[in-house]
């Protein structure tokens, strides 16, 4: 029997009307704005005007090391929701908005899967309500801005070798990540390097994802830090007057999406910065806005437990004043068979050698969760058909003898009915006191920090600074940056900064190769081994798969 595609099960989906959904949740009509029949945006006074209600519990839906076997964390994500309202509770989801990036290139949408999607999803997963344009365009109006100003005299004395904004655009295209500007004569500007970042990567993309409303936007726009002049002094974007333009490009961005699930529960998708190279999470008005509407609240973090789920920890709860009430860890059998050594191709063979060599990688994200930030956890296993009980019974075993139960999420293939399960243990989770704390102090040094996240999450030996590494943490701490959270730019396929090293590995260290300060989302970026800011599409990217009929019907979105 042919399983139907993802794309295929949404289309069929007969949504509800956009403005039901928000009525149903008591969203007055005075704070929506709708764009079509079934996607609104919620405009973010409703948070300030519910600012005296109490807040519901958080629930962070984190996962293993990715693997080209899948593990299926939105679709968890979207199928808990679901599962939470399937037992009685007043749930709400918050998930990121997906990239054009892997869209067109190999990782695909950011929409969930089966019947645990939400919808619509060809437009979450295109341009949806142009959020994305949005950031983009104020990134580049930053950019032109700051060379203009070079051009007309450079009042400030910027040096143009010192300037750190680069141009941002929403597609994967290496052939930008390092170009030539301002070439053919004096009319044509200045003659400087430069790059792209993919949009996800920009600091405006995580200044969204922080501000709570247009008074705070421009004054975070403001403190960004586009270069250094001649003497070494920082030059922000408030020096060259463009936060006021630039908030207005992104007034209507910043506030959260409304779409619903395919059964028609409501959720926000809001931002969405990559967690290997930003901080991975949604914004915290959509966070913070159903808090308040909900008594459950669903949210995840992009990759795995050491990158989404240590940034949205260490950086979003501490800047947001959030605190989690439990973690949810996805993992499925296949995946750990990867991480045990099998090729993709005999992943649906039972292996038990190979499983058990792969579960120290669940193992060790699931004693982060616990021991490093104090945090009750629960392993989501994402059910496939080729699962055997043999296989399902290890890991219960295991992640028992570490005092954490498994539940077996079944919402790719039922939807809410699949994630009851689940649903009734994140509520036991809930009900528990816990003592959440942090992995490293403010107040520390930036290599502290740094060794922090390298020993305690990473499991490394310790940090080397390479390159300019060294003499950037000198300058950050001279300048006043020294207390802000760390943001790791970091591989998302292992816990060391080399892809190649599966599972859990031990005796390695991680390589500092460049830091810098995004002052405006107020943390400061580390980039480690090879990663990079703007990814390139694969040999066969999605792209080449997607195409749309006469009467504008979208196929081969996943």
């Amino acid at each position: 029997m042919a399983f139907k595609t993802d794309i295929e099960i949404a289309q069929e989906c007969k949504m509800r009307k956009i403005t039901e959904v928000a009525a149903a949740e008591g969203i007055d009509e005075k704070y929506l704005e709708q764009y079509g029949n079934y996607k609104a945006k919620v405009d973010y006074r409703m948070l300030k005007d519910m600012a005296d209600q109490p807040d519901g519990k958080l629930i962070l839906v984190t996962a293993i090391t990715p693997t080209p076997a899948g593990e299926g964390k939105t679709t968890t994500s979207v199928g808990l929701h679901d599962g939470l309202r399937k037992i009685g509770k007043k749930s709400m989801l918050c998930l990121r908005e997906p990239s054009l990036g892997p869209v067109f290139g190999v990782k695909g949408g950011a929409a969930g899967g089966g019947y645990a999607q939400v919808v619509p999803m060809e437009d979450i997963n295109l341009h949806f309500t142009g959020d994305f344009h949005a950031i983009g365009a104020a990134n580049n109006l930053l950019a032109a801005m700051l060379d203009n100003h070079i051009h007309q005299g450079n009042k400030l004395g910027i040096d143009p070798r010192r300037v750190t904004w680069r141009r941002a655009v929403d597609m994967n295209d290496r052939q930008l990540r390092n170009i030539v500007i301002g070439l053919g004569g004096k009319a044509n500007g200045s003659p400087r390097e430069d790059g792209f970042d993919i949009t996800v990567a920009s600091e405006i993309m995580a200044v969204m994802c922080l501000a709570s409303d247009i008074t705070d936007l421009k004054a975070r726009l403001a403190r960004i830090i586009v270069g250094y002049t001649y003497g070494g002094e920082p030059v922000t974007a408030g020096q060259i007057n463009a936060q006021g333009a630039m908030a207005a490009l992104l007034k209507d961005a910043l506030k959260p999406n409304l779409v619903q699930t395919l059964e028609g529960n409501p959720a926000f998708i809001h931002c969405g910065p990559f967690a290997n190279i930003a901080h991975g999470c949604n914004s915290l008005t959509a966070t913070k806005t159903a808090l308040k509407m909900a008594d459950y609240v669903v949210t995840e973090a992009g990759f795995a437990a050491d990158l989404g789920a240590e940034k949205f920890l260490d950086i979003k709860c501490r800047i947001g004043d959030l605190h989690p009430n439990a973690v949810v860890i996805v993992a499925s059998v296949r995946a750990l068979k990867y991480h045990g050594g099998v090729p993709k191709a005999e992943l649906t063979n039972e292996n038990l050698d190979a499983l058990e060599k792969g579960l120290p990688n669940l193992l060790q994200h699931v004693s982060n969760i616990k021991n490093v930030f104090g945090l009750p956890c629960v392993v989501a296993i994402n059910a496939f058909p080729t699962d055997t009980k043999a296989e399902l019974d290890m890991v219960e075993a295991k992640c028992k003898e570490l005092g954490v139960n498994v539940a077996l999420s079944e919402v790719w293939a039922k939807g809410g009915e699949g994630g009851k399960a689940l649903a009734e243990e994140v509520v036991r989770l809930c009900d528990q006191p816990n003592e959440f704390k942090f992995s490293y102090d403010l107040d520390a040094s930036i290599m502290d920090k740094l060794e922090a996240i390298a020993t305690k999450i990473y499991h490394a030996d310790g940090v080397d600074l390479i390159g300019n590494a060294p003499k950037q943490i000198k300058e950050l701490e001279a300048l006043g940056f020294g207390n802000m959270p760390i943001c790791m730019a970091k591989t998302q396929y292992s816990f060391t900064d080399d892809p190649t090293k599966l599972g859990a590995p031990k005796n390695f260290r991680i390589a500092v190769r460049n830091l810098k300060v995004s002052a405006g989302a107020g943390f400061i970026v580390a980039l480690t081994g090879d990663i990079m800011t703007l990814p390139g599409l694969p040999k066969l990217p999605a792209a080449e798969k997607i195409d749309v009929d006469e009467n504008g019907v979208i196929s081969g979105l996943f």
